[in-house]
């Protein structure tokens, strides 16, 4: 199936196999899945109604969407809530498809592996390279790291993210917070608060195999510090972190 846009929503097949677990079972076995973009950043499944092997009850609550017109919201498993259809949709692939609330769902898995957040986009690419190239971040004008050996990582859409050794951290300045966030290419974050400016600088302690690369290592918000790579001042990029 050739990509198809219908206004702000882009549809594909793939050709993996999706699966989604809850309450202990699998309720949906798919090789006819869609990754549909309803929203520019990332995509969601919408899987065929027959490979879904748990009861949809409609719950009596309805969505609108612009685009993909009228929902009928379903419980499942006695979740409230947690799957929707477009049986009369304008766009005629979404008709006979169900999307499941992603975090609704106990798991989903991309053949035999578990995938967290939201699927992997097919257009989004990792790289974590080893390099020599000087980097030092300051914070109100306090230099807060100095490293000669980052790993630069460069995903697809977002501005080069430079990781550190610990040891080239001011890990005096940094403070660990609570908050913590999730990707479906890198795994699992923690931060810190640098020089009380809140969640400033991430680490990932236990990376996906992907970016096992930046293991460990600390980076720091482009768009809220100053970067200066080999002695220039890095420009601040405008990004949704901004």
């Amino acid at each position: 199936m050739e990509p198809i846009t219908r206004g702000r929503v882009r549809i594909e097949r793939t050709a993996k196999r999706v699966r989604v677990s809850l309450g202990g079972r699998m309720i949906a076995d798919t090789v006819g899945a869609l990754l549909v973009w309803e929203v520019p950043y990332y995509p969601t499944y919408y899987l065929p109604r027959a490979d879904v092997a748990a009861e949809l009850k409609p719950s009596g609550r309805t969505a609108h969407s612009p685009s993909r017109g009228e929902a009928v919201l379903y419980d499942v498993e006695g979740v409230a809530d947690a799957a929707l259809a477009y049986p009369d949709s304008p766009i005629e692939e979404l008709r006979d498809h169900v999307r499941f609330e992603w975090d609704a769902m106990d798991a989903w898995f991309e053949e035999d592996e578990e995938v967290f957040v939201h699927p992997r986009d097919p257009y989004t690419r990792i790289d974590i390279l080893a390099s020599s190239r000087h980097v030092r971040v300051e914070v109100d004008g306090v230099t807060v790291a100095d490293s000669r050996s980052p790993r630069i990582l460069f995903e697809t859409g977002l501005p080069a993210r430079y990781y550190l050794p610990k040891t080239d951290v001011r890990l005096d300045l940094l403070e660990h917070t609570s908050t913590a966030t999730s990707c479906p290419y890198k795994g699992t974050a923690e931060y810190w608060s640098v020089n009380g400016h809140a969640d400033l600088a991430w680490s990932y302690r236990t990376p996906l195999p992907e970016s096992q690369k930046v293991a460990g290592l600390i980076s720091f918000y482009n768009e809220k510090v100053d970067i200066y790579l080999d002695g220039e001042l890095q420009e601040r990029p405008a990004t949704k972190f901004s």
